[in-house]
């Protein structure tokens, strides 16, 4: 029955049905939310709340700790960083002025062999062409000084022995002060890589132990945090028990699921219900509503009949005109075509009577002067 009455319901009467479901709707949602002991009390969970606030508090606490902590291990290490940076640049400068200083004091140009083909002095120090037979810048083209000739080969043999010990002893000397200066220096960057070696070692011992003094706070912070979480669970587990008691007693005992006819009864007069506690319409009601619909439906089809009737009388005044159109039309076409076919037969005598003209008069042209000619032509045509 109840379909029967939404195919025969109007537009209006669809529009109060859907507008009713929805004011359902939302009343089922308002129960859900009234009924809720929880949310009626203080509309909202405080205890979830102040627990996810602490919670982020601990989170941002740890988090803090955690970055404090890497920030420390970052700082030690760029400190160690700069320390061994600082320990190889000292290393490399003086390394470079230690081969400075000897390149200074035992590679300098004038020391070399060759240094006489390249002194820039030479020509200054250059002595005479000749000074005496024992000159050594005689060639042997100059045929100044012969092999074994030399008289002071002794004296110069024996003096260049003397100076060749001289360098070796010398070069001993420098060979063993160099050595000397690096075993100093090396015991100097042993003395010092130990020394950076125990700050390290302590620096990690440091951190060390405050690693372990976090983790010890942190454990123990959690250990506090788990045991709160265990009671606040069993408590919020009791009190959702008892609010589910509490709800089942009050739908139990109320009237939303006695269906209580009454309590939709206004306040404002016997022709108005509340919303929210309406059950329905009575049986009246419905047979009062089906039929208004019938009538409806009777009075639609009389108009429809009514609207057929006048598209038919249209429809014939139509056809009609389309007749009387067509019989003019037609009646045009008639008198065109004999107009036309009367044009045609004159044009036709015209066109006969021209031949002929032109056929006399190429005959008189051929027979007869201009003049009489012309006369003749006068004549017929009188």
């Amino acid at each position: 029955s109840q379909l029967a009455v939404m195919e025969l319901a109007q537009p209006r009467d669809l529009e109060q049905y859907l507008a009713l479901g929805k004011r359902r709707h939302n009343e089922l949602c308002r129960q859900k939310r009234i009924f809720n002991a929880r949310n009626r009390i203080i509309g909202g969970d405080t205890e979830a709340w102040d627990v996810q606030v602490h919670e982020q508090k601990i989170k941002e606490a740890t988090e803090k700790a955690r970055h404090e902590t890497f920030a420390a291990e970052m700082r030690q290490n760029d400190k160690i960083a700069c320390i061994l940076e600082g320990r190889e640049r000292r290393d490399k400068k003086s390394l470079c002025k230690a081969i400075n200083d000897f390149q200074q004091c035992f590679q300098r140009p004038e020391t070399r062999r060759e240094f006489d083909l390249s002194d820039p002095l030479a020509f200054k120090k250059d002595l005479p062409a000749r000074q005496s037979d024992n000159d050594i810048r005689n060639t042997v083209s100059g045929m100044q000084r012969f092999m074994g000739e030399d008289l002071n080969f002794h004296e110069r043999k024996k003096f260049q022995q003397e100076q060749s010990r001289e360098w070796s002893l010398q070069q001993q000397r420098e060979w063993e002060n160099a050595r000397a200066h690096q075993r100093c220096a090396e015991d100097i960057y042993m003395r010092t890589r130990l020394q950076f070696d125990e700050a390290a070692k302590h620096l990690q011992n440091l951190e060390s132990a405050t690693r372990k003094a976090v983790s010890a706070a942190v454990k123990e912070f959690n250990k506090s945090q788990a045991t709160e979480s265990q009671e606040r669970k069993i408590r919020e587990k009791k009190q959702e028990q008892e609010d589910n008691l509490a709800e089942i007693s009050n739908l139990l005992r109320g009237d939303l699921l006695s269906e209580n006819p009454q309590q939709a009864a206004s306040s404002f007069g016997p022709h108005r219900v509340v919303p929210d506690r309406w059950k329905g319409m009575t049986q009246e009601q419905l047979e009062q509503i089906r039929l208004v619909q019938k009538q409806q439906v009777q009075e639609k089809l009389r108009l429809q009949e009514e609207e057929r009737q006048r598209d038919m009388d249209w429809d014939r005044r139509r056809v009609q005109t389309a007749r009387a159109a067509l019989l003019m039309e037609r009646q045009q076409q008639r008198q065109q075509r004999d107009l036309r076919r009367a044009l045609d037969c004159n044009n036709l005598s015209l066109a006969k009577e021209q031949r002929a003209r032109k056929k006399y008069m190429e005959e008189i042209c051929s027979n007869q002067p201009t003049e009489d000619y012309f006369t003749q032509f006068n004549t017929r045509s009188r």
